[in-house]
Parts: structure tokens; C-alpha cells; sequence
């Protein structure tokens, strides 16, 4: 039975050293990895720029009377203010009406402006300014304008 059991035990012993051999002995030395080969830089993408564009339903109108400024927000997220702005002198200012572009991308404002002759307007927001429109504000006629003139 002794027999046995030294011959089990010696079996397993000579399965172990036979293993740790093909494994190689415990102490191994680390072998070098090679560097990655470098990729080319990927190319930056730069976001598209925002734009608005910008339409009057009229181009002249008497003094007081109301008319639209309306356009396109490309590149803006929905919600994004944009305000209009007149040119008065050699500066660009802000008037107080301002409106938010909607889900589709785009913008309609209700003006009146009493400032009589050539007028310089454009709108911004979201870091894009629109093309220049023109809008002619003039006196009222003579005849037909105002009730007093009817008779």
C-alpha cells in the first residue's frame, strides 16, 4: 500500500515539474512590447458655422406701420434668440425686439419703426449676423393717410 501511494505521489510530482516546463520557468524575464504603429492625426472638424438670413414682407412702409422681418438660422439650436439691430450713425444697435428661432430653424418678427427715411437692419444671434436688408420709412401722404385729410 506504501507502494502505492509513493508511486501516486511521484506521478503527480513528475506531471508538475513536466508542466512548470512547458510553462516555462517562474522567474521570466519580460520580453519587450513593440510601440503601436502611430496613427495619422485624425482631422479636425470644425463645426459649421451659424448663419441667419434675413427678408422684410416690405420694403417701404409709412411711419408707424407694421411689416415682418423674417429668415433661416442655419447651424443654431432651436430657442436660440436673435434680436434686430439698426444701423444709426456709423453703430450697429440693438432694438428691443427680439424672438426666438423655432424647432424648424427659422424666424418672423412683428416691426414698426418710426424712423423716417433709409433704414439699415439686420439680425443676430448665436454668434451669426445676416446679410443687410433696407426698409424706406416715409411721411404720409398728403392726401388719403390720416382722417383729417379725407373730406
Amino acid at each position: 500500500m506504501n507502494h502505492k501511494k509513493y508511486a501516486s505521489f511521484s506521478a503527480i510530482a513528475a506531471t508538475a515539474v513536466l508542466l512548470g516546463a512547458l510553462a516555462g520557468p517562474a522567474t521570466a524575464t519580460p520580453r519587450p512590447v513593440a510601440d503601436p504603429t502611430p496613427q495619422p492625426a485624425a482631422a479636425t472638424t470644425t463645426a459649421p458655422r451659424p448663419t441667419l438670413t434675413a427678408q422684410t414682407t416690405r420694403s417701404t412702409v409709412r411711419a408707424s406701420e407694421e411689416f415682418r422681418v423674417f429668415g433661416t438660422a442655419g447651424h443654431l439650436p432651436p430657442g436660440t434668440p436673435v434680436t434686430l439691430q439698426q444701423k444709426q450713425g456709423e453703430r450697429w444697435v440693438d432694438l428691443p425686439a427680439t424672438v426666438r428661432t423655432t424647432s424648424r430653424g427659422t424666424y418672423s418678427l412683428r416691426v414698426v419703426l418710426d424712423y423716417k427715411g433709409r433704414n439699415a437692419l439686420r439680425m443676430t444671434g448665436g454668434g451669426a449676423v445676416s446679410p443687410v436688408v433696407y426698409v424706406t420709412v416715409h411721411d404720409c401722404p398728403v392726401q388719403g393717410c390720416e382722417p383729417s385729410a379725407a373730406r
